[in-house]
């Protein structure tokens, strides 16, 4: 609305008819400012900056580096020395003199760089060769590229570790292989390699899945995603060894029943979001971590009385667990389970609390909802906290600020195979490059075995 029309409806002789066309305005300016403030289109982790509450600071900065007095460290001399180089006067570089004398003195210096890097190219020649017994053609597999590609898959591999695990942005990645490898490639052509790559190593994806389902110990968790600016989630659900993706659109229990089945033979340990209800397993542990944020979060806004007696009374109990925990190596087996039992008493006693406050009840009913879920860590070995499943989110976090996502349903299932394949090498100790190389040549290698296997089979 302009200003003349503004001061058209003022000028409106039927006071009635100016203040009805007023508040008709003013409800749809209501409604905007709902819907632009809805959580619902925003996935977690995706609000602008000048949004998000302040952080608490720390009240004594703590002071960078090393402390006195610990031992300095500095970069390994090379075992393998490729170039010798000596460096002498024939003048001096002040007065420009060129009366030296013999050198006093020496000393040595170890610089590592890396060459300049040029791109190799490499004709292969096909050989077909004549089988008497199996009476068909056949010719040595080509493992260097896939099929009908002229990029190797040495630097399809590279540049995919670079953008999907590395967070590079596909534009980088290209300005990287021009200016430093004087490799000419351009956007779309990396993204279909990489596609081409994820189709590749499906089975090794679908491996991964299978060795999640049959876990002992499983973590899962889940945050916003965006394909091609809808809103989407990006799942993980990982173990100490192996770690498996799966971006949806989807965010409730048919992803978990999808990925784990309707029976986990082992322990999942998650948040408290609702999607993880539906799934039985031999036994869950919800976050502790959640709790404790949860409980800083009312803190700032709810002083009451109640609700500080209550938090006091859960904190400790929660606490009074973790050192329990601890200290299960030194206690007598009678005596362990007796302080256990102990503690679901005080935990029965707390959810029986009738209470005024909306915090506290709200609580009160999250806990009784996963009343045999908070003790599970002492049953069995098991972390309380959710921080593994956290800690390879923190990558695809990262790099979905830069990166944008994904514009397609294929983009999106290549990201997820070939993250969930990267982060398993790194888990099991690997280079990811070098792992993932190998492990594309053998898969090239058995689908041209299969090929010509369809081929004789068809004839």
């Amino acid at each position: 609305m302009n200003r003349e029309e503004a001061m058209a409806i003022l000028d409106m002789q039927d006071r009635e008819a100016a203040l009805e066309k007023i508040m008709e305005l003013g409800n749809k300016a209501e409604k905007y400012d709902q819907l632009m403030g809805q959580a619902a289109i925003t996935p977690s982790g995706q609000k602008p900056p000048y949004e998000k509450e302040n952080k608490r600071k720390r009240t004594k900065r703590k002071k960078p580096g090393r402390k006195n007095g610990h031992p300095g460290s500095k970069r390994k001399v090379p075992e393998k020395i490729d170039h010798y180089k000596d460096h002498t006067l024939e003048q001096c570089p002040h007065c420009h003199g060129q009366e030296l004398g013999q050198a006093i003195e020496s000393h040595k210096r170890y610089i590592e760089d890396i060459p300049p890097i040029e791109p190799e190219v490499t004709e292969h020649t096909v050989y077909k060769h004549w089988c008497p017994h199996c009476r068909e053609f056949v010719s040595a597999p080509v493992t260097e590229a896939q099929d009908n590609a002229n990029l190797g898959i040495g630097i399809v591999v590279l540049t995919a570790w670079l953008h999907y695990m590395v967070g590079i942005s596909v534009r980088n990645v290209v300005k990287i292989l021009s200016y430093v490898c004087s490799f000419p490639v351009t956007p779309g052509g990396l993204t279909q390699s990489w596609i081409r790559l994820a189709n590749l190593l499906r089975p090794e994806y679908e491996h991964i899945l299978e060795q999640i389902r049959h876990s002992a110990v499983l973590y899962a968790d889940e945050t916003g995603w965006r394909l091609d600016g809808a809103p989407y989630w990006l799942w993980a659900f990982c173990t100490k060894e192996y770690c498996y993706y799966t971006i949806t659109k989807c965010r409730g229990s048919p992803v978990v029943e999808q990925v784990l089945g309707v029976l986990f033979e082992g322990i999942l340990i998650c948040d408290f979001w609702g999607a993880y209800n539906k799934l039985k397993a031999l036994a869950k542990q919800r976050c502790y971590f959640h709790l404790f944020t949860e409980l800083v979060k009312v803190d700032k806004r709810n002083t009451s009385k109640e609700w500080k007696a209550f938090r006091k009374r859960l904190k400790r109990l929660l606490r009074d667990g973790l050192r329990l925990r601890d200290n299960k190596d030194h206690l007598d087996c009678q005596v362990y389970e007796r302080r256990k039992k102990r503690l679901h008493d005080r935990l029965d006693m707390l959810l029986e609390t009738v209470a005024e406050d909306k915090d506290v009840r709200r609580l009160i009913k999250r806990l009784k909802r996963h009343q045999n879920e908070i003790f599970t860590f002492l049953d069995y070995d098991v972390s309380p906290e959710n921080s593994h499943a956290e800690q390879q989110m923190r990558g695809p976090v990262i790099s979905r600020k830069i990166s944008q996502q994904n514009r397609s349903e294929a983009g999106a299932e290549a990201q997820a195979i070939l993250m969930s394949i990267f982060r398993t090498a790194y888990l099991q100790g690997y280079n990811p490059v070098d792992y993932v190389t190998e492990l594309s040549k053998s898969y090239i290698k058995q689908d041209n075995i299969q090929k010509q296997d369809d081929i004789k089979m068809a004839a």
